[in-house]
């Protein structure tokens, strides 16, 4: 089957960490491969669906907090296919002149986010490696929209486990702190460990399916992720937590504690 809206070049026969969260999330533009695949993650780590929602939920909120803080650029990195709740539409609601850069390494992500965002001049989104941050920083449509010696608001949510200790996390998240002047903050989510037995067996299970796919998946804890978001950064309460945890909405308190999906703020000092 063709499909007009897939970028030349793009391989829908294997499963895509962002087409794969698009359809945990609800979205429509993936492909059987990412829905067979999510279906097995599922499977394995039934808990997956509620990680994915939370940790959604927690970028609208951390967003709303950044705006309601004077925060009016951000730097969306991973910043995956668009779907409810986006970064410019909630920082535009607190403010309609903030100015929203997204990145993502697939081409649909790109491509969907171009077609969003059309006639928004406030937002824009180029195709990009969080493993080239300075590919990222110096590209001259990012340097168009955003001024780095204003404070930004780097998001780097559910990409990070994606990035193995052989890329150089800790050392990719300083180059980005070192573009960034003080006031600034860093937003990160990334995949902990569960906190049982049982619940650590069946997440080994679900790690393991994303073995098979272009970008296997690293789980680190709390203490790993403080370490990669480095001194550079004073986390802000209440520190490095599950994402439910972090400044929870009222109307979301009923849903269960999400260890697996850590989550920190952190203001660049």
């Amino acid at each position: 089957m063709a499909y007009g809206w897939v970028p030349e070049g793009v391989d829908i026969t294997v499963p895509d960490a962002s087409r794969v969260y698009d359809y945990a999330l609800g979205g429509v533009h993936n492909f059987a491969v990412d829905r067979e695949f999510w279906h097995r993650a599922e499977a394995a780590f039934p808990e997956a669906g509620l990680v994915a929602r939370t940790n959604r939920a927690f970028l609208g909120r951390a967003v709303r907090w950044l705006a309601d803080s004077g925060v009016r650029q951000f730097l969306d990195i991973g910043s995956g296919i668009p779907t409810l709740g986006n970064v410019h539409e909630v920082a535009q609601e607190a403010n309609p002149a903030a100015r929203v850069m997204y990145v993502d390494i697939d081409p649909i992500a790109v491509q969907q986010s171009r077609s969003l965002l059309s006639g928004n001049p406030y937002a824009r989104v180029i195709e990009g490696d969080l493993r080239d941050p300075e590919a990222i920083l110096y590209h001259p449509d990012v340097l168009q929209l955003l001024d780095f010696a204003e404070p930004v608001a780097v998001l780097t949510v559910a990409v990070l486990h994606f990035v193995p200790d052989s890329a150089d996390p800790a050392g990719i998240m300083k180059r980005l702190g070192d573009a960034m002047v003080s006031g600034s903050y860093l937003v990160v989510s990334h995949l902990g460990p569960e906190v049982t037995a049982e619940g650590r067996e069946r997440q080994e299970r679900a790690r393991k399916l994303y073995e098979r796919t272009p970008t296997p998946v690293v789980i680190r804890d709390a203490e790993e992720l403080t370490a990669l978001i480095g001194s550079d950064f004073e986390i802000v309460p209440p520190g490095v937590v599950g994402a439910a945890d972090w400044h929870p909405d009222p109307d979301e308190a009923d849903d269960p504690p999400q260890p697996t999906a850590l989550v920190a703020v952190a203001r660049k000092r």
